[in-house]
């Protein structure tokens, strides 16, 4: 039996694992982040041979080949140090570099034509043709883009509690909750040269930080919405405007494609990951009711019925992927036995 190296290599943390041809999954493993373009090649590097020294059950194996799934995979890395760093675990073969676009979609389904949508602390969408990437739309960073990203509802959050605090925007219960987050005490009527301390000091506190930073607040958008006994209404106008951002980046992904004359969404499945879509279910919903009675923008007048699948990470589409680039027909039954066999392993 052949085996292969699968990594999901995050910002934050990474996921490995060895699987066969066959697509039983044999050992898993983690560490820290994995992405030389945020953590740096040599911290990268390290946490990748660690996840998979522990995928491997710590001793050297016969490995045809290894596939890393991560951001950025358009990049000139030094593949060549990347060999240099699997061979001490038994790597025979090459290592791919592929994107964590194609991974989250794989997670989700084996099919090579569909759409996948991320959105964590960034946000991006990408339509796959015969197993690559065809479109891909915003993933631009928080200043050029990420709408409806992690970050996006960060910034709205502070944004309208500064409004509420001095009156320019409408009264929220993510005030209460932004300044506890930030160990602010609320005292209505206490102000320094006419504004109030606790605005002041919101000020101060959210520009000690870096912009992206900002997504530690988009937890709290979501708090209050499901919380709430009466739904607020800043908060509710925060979630649809990201989803409606949301649906126009896979709208964007998918203008050309037509049927009849009509657009519509490129054909096969739709695949969510990021934690803004799969940690409850309220954007994801407002995403796929914002594609329905969408209006305006690329695809206009779209009509579907369509069903996202939720997936947590890119694992396992690492190693759909890792399987397929190496001409190893990844059909229904491989594609539920990854799924099967690395659930066991996780739990």
């Amino acid at each position: 039996m052949r085996n292969f190296l699968a990594l999901d290599a995050g910002g934050t943390s990474t996921r490995a694992v060895l699987v066969d041809s066959a697509g039983n999954c044999h050992g898993y493993g983690t560490a820290g982040g994995g992405n030389p373009a945020s953590r740096g090649f040599g911290p990268a590097l390290d946490a990748l041979v660690q996840a998979s020294t522990l995928a491997l059950g710590g001793r050297p194996a016969a490995i045809e080949g290894v596939l890393v799934a991560m951001a950025g995979a358009s990049l000139e890395l030094p593949l060549h140090l990347f060999q240099d760093g699997f061979e001490p675990l038994g790597l025979t073969g090459d290592i791919m570099i592929e994107s964590d676009l194609l991974a989250t979609f794989y997670s989700g389904s084996c099919h090579d034509e569909g759409l996948a949508l991320i959105a964590g602390t960034g946000a991006v969408g990408a339509r796959i043709a015969g197993s690559q990437l065809a479109a891909v739309a915003d993933g631009t960073g928080w200043l050029l883009g990420d709408e409806g990203s992690g970050f996006w509802l960060g910034r709205e959050v502070v944004q309208a509690v500064g409004a509420a605090l001095d009156g320019r925007g409408q009264a929220t219960a993510l005030t209460e909750l932004v300044l506890a987050e930030l160990g602010i005490a609320w005292e209505p009527n206490a102000r320094t040269q006419g504004r109030l301390r606790a605005q002041q000091q919101l000020i101060s506190r959210v520009y000690e930080q870096s912009p992206i930073e900002l997504s530690r607040f988009a937890p709290l958008v979501f708090k209050v919405q499901e919380g709430a006994a009466q739904e607020d209404v800043v908060a509710r106008d925060i979630i649809e405007r990201a989803a409606n951002a949301l649906a126009q980046t896979l709208l964007a992904v998918s203008q050309g494609v037509e049927s009849d004359g009509a657009a519509q969404l490129a054909a096969g499945p739709l695949v969510f990951g990021g934690s803004v879509l799969t940690k409850g279910p309220t954007v994801a919903q407002a995403v796929v009711d914002a594609l329905r009675t969408n209006k305006s923008g690329p695809g206009a007048g779209l009509s579907t019925a369509i069903a996202p699948i939720l997936v947590d990470d890119g694992v396992a589409g690492s190693a759909v992927l890792v399987l397929k680039r190496h001409g190893i027909d990844v059909d229904a039954g491989v594609f539920s036995r990854i799924q099967d066999s690395l659930a066991a392993l996780r739990s």
